[in-house]
């Protein structure tokens, strides 16, 4: 390939990340680790026009999560250039004044507190996604530290999946256990999500999906996020070759790239994430094994540079605009009441 000819598809690729609707899926709202608010600057630079907040999960109980909510709320009502969405047409409202749109999810389930009236309540607060459990087993799924461990949902949490389809919240089940991932999407009527997972045929970890797991999010409708993690991709520079071949296996699987998307979990302090990690070897195994290196993280200014390499691949623009946001805008649209 001439220099012309790769120079023309680099300008290609930025002009599509400028032109589409770019859509994150997973933000660590975590000042603790770098991730607060005047980071979102840097992800309306990279060409973002929308991501959903981390606020609360397996972490808080239920009087926590109130209060994370409540303050993630004000605080981005604050915040010059960003408008807090609770459906899809806000998203394009967003848009079309060239704002930052921003939602608000959980990472975990405790903080329902066994009470199945707080999915509908923390819905009308604004929280659209839900993972059913973060690494470790809860009152409502397995974790996927657990492995063989994990028989799959309590008869409460089949209770909790059909209670957030009811009131239009996303079943996500990254962090989830392997058992009580397929047990959520056998029984799902509405599209799930993987917001922020690789492929375990690329990288073996206990994080990562299965082509099992892929093709069961695919009946549903739903999307697996890629997420920017070093220690999911399984390459510590967090590559664009690396990211690609985890696009590239989960498309395979799937059959049509409709059924993938962004879901980067950026950090910006990756030290912090680290020593936390360190701190907690039950929720984070592999920070035991003798080569553990740390996270390591994508950057959403790389965006440019993955979307080149989908169109050396072969991608269309339409497709690669799914990846880039269509496809998460499209099961929200399905999902969000």
């Amino acid at each position: 390939m001439t220099l012309q000819e790769t120079t023309s598809r680099s300008d290609a690729a930025a002009a599509l990340v400028r032109d589409s609707l770019v859509w994150d899926m997973v933000f660590p709202y975590e000042p603790s680790v770098g991730n607060d608010l005047d980071k979102l600057a840097v992800c309306r630079e990279a060409g973002y026009s929308f991501i959903s907040l981390t606020v609360a999960g397996d972490n808080h109980d239920s009087g926590e999560a109130v209060r994370r909510v409540a303050a993630a709320r004000r605080a981005v009502r604050e915040r010059e250039g960003c408008r807090l969405v609770e459906r899809v047409a806000d998203i394009d409202a967003a848009r079309a004044a060239g704002e930052l749109a921003v939602a608000l999810h959980f990472e975990g389930t405790r903080c329902l507190e066994r009470d199945l009236d707080l999915v509908e309540a923390f819905y009308a607060l604004g929280v659209r996604h839900n993972l059913l459990a973060f690494n470790v087993g809860n009152s409502v799924a397995g974790g996927c530290t657990e492995g063989d461990r994990d028989r799959g949902l309590t008869a409460f949490g089949r209770r909790v999946v059909a209670e957030m389809e009811r009131v239009g919240m996303l079943v996500d089940l990254s962090h989830t256990g392997g058992a009580s991932a397929l047990e959520a999407l056998e029984m799902a009527t509405r599209p799930a999500i993987f917001s922020h997972s690789n492929a375990a045929a690329v990288a073996d970890s206990f994080r990562n999906v299965t082509d099992a797991h892929i093709r069961a999010c695919v009946e549903t409708g739903g999307v697996i996020g890629i997420s920017g993690s070093s220690v999911y991709l399984g390459d510590p520079e967090c590559s664009t070759e690396t990211i690609f071949r985890h696009i590239d296996h989960i498309c395979q699987v799937a059959g049509s790239p409709a059924h993938v998307g962004i879901g980067f979990d950026v950090v910006f302090d990756a030290q912090a994430v680290n020593e936390y990690a360190e701190s907690r070897p039950d929720e984070w195994p592999m920070v035991r094994e003798p080569g553990w290196r740390g996270f390591h993280y994508v950057r959403p200014g790389q965006l440019p540079e993955i979307v080149e390499r989908l169109l050396k691949a072969g991608w269309r623009d339409d497709d690669v605009r799914g990846f880039l946001g269509e496809n998460f805008r499209r099961v929200c649209a399905e999902v969000w009441a």
